[in-house]
C-alpha cells in the first residue's frame, strides 16, 4: 500500500480532459505500484476516509499518472479543487466481470458480440456500468437492446449515447 498526500487539481483547457478534477500520482508512487509500467492500470484504496476500487490511473507522460475524481466521488468524499487529500492505494487486480445478461444477449447476435469484443476494455466497462446502473428491469432490458443495436451499427459508447440523445431530441421536437 502506497501512502502520500496531494492537492486536488482541475484541468482548465486540456483537450478531452478539460474540466476534469483529479489528483496526481507521482512517478515514485506509480513505480512502486507497477514497476516499469507506462500504461493505465486500476487501483484501490482510500482518499482520506473514502474507499475506492477499480479506478484507473491514467499516464500523463514523464512517469506522472493522474486519477480522475468523478462528481459522485467528489461529493461523497467531500473533495474540491485545492483540497489536500491523504491517499492510500495499491494495485487492484480484481477481474472485471461483465453482466451475464448482456453477454447472453450479445451471444445471440454473433456480429454484435464480435463488435463488442473489439471495443477497448474501457468502453466495454462504460457499456456495462451504464447497464448495471439501470434501476428497473424494464430499463435494464431497454439498455441491453440499445447496446446490442449499437454494436450492430459499429458504435462505440460515445457514439451510442449521442445517437440515443439525437433520437430522443427528434421524438420530442427539440
Amino acid at each position: 500500500m502506497q501512502r502520500y498526500s496531494t492537492i486536488v487539481k482541475k484541468f482548465d483547457e486540456r483537450g478531452e480532459k478539460t474540466g476534469w478534477t483529479y489528483i496526481e500520482v507521482p512517478d515514485a508512487v506509480a513505480q512502486k505500484l507497477k514497476p516499469g509500467n507506462k500504461k493505465s492500470f486500476r487501483v484501490k484504496g482510500k482518499l482520506n476516509d473514502f474507499l475506492f476500487e477499480q479506478v484507473a490511473l491514467i499516464p500523463m507522460g514523464e512517469g506522472l499518472f493522474i486519477m480522475a475524481l468523478k462528481a459522485d466521488v467528489r461529493k461523497v468524499a467531500r473533495l474540491k479543487k485545492g483540497d489536500m487529500v491523504n491517499v492510500q492505494m495499491s494495485v487492484d487486480d480484481k477481474i472485471f466481470e461483465l453482466s451475464p445478461e448482456l453477454m447472453e444477449c450479445l451471444s445471440d447476435e454473433p456480429k454484435a458480440l464480435t463488435q463488442f469484443n473489439k471495443q477497448p476494455k474501457s468502453h466495454q466497462r462504460y457499456f456495462n456500468n451504464w447497464l448495471i446502473a439501470a434501476k428497473t428491469d424494464v430499463t435494464k432490458a431497454k439498455r441491453i437492446a440499445q447496446i446490442v443495436t449499437a454494436m450492430l451499427k459499429g458504435q462505440d459508447f460515445g457514439e451510442m449515447v449521442r445517437s440515443l440523445k439525437k433520437d430522443k431530441d427528434e421524438l420530442t421536437g427539440r
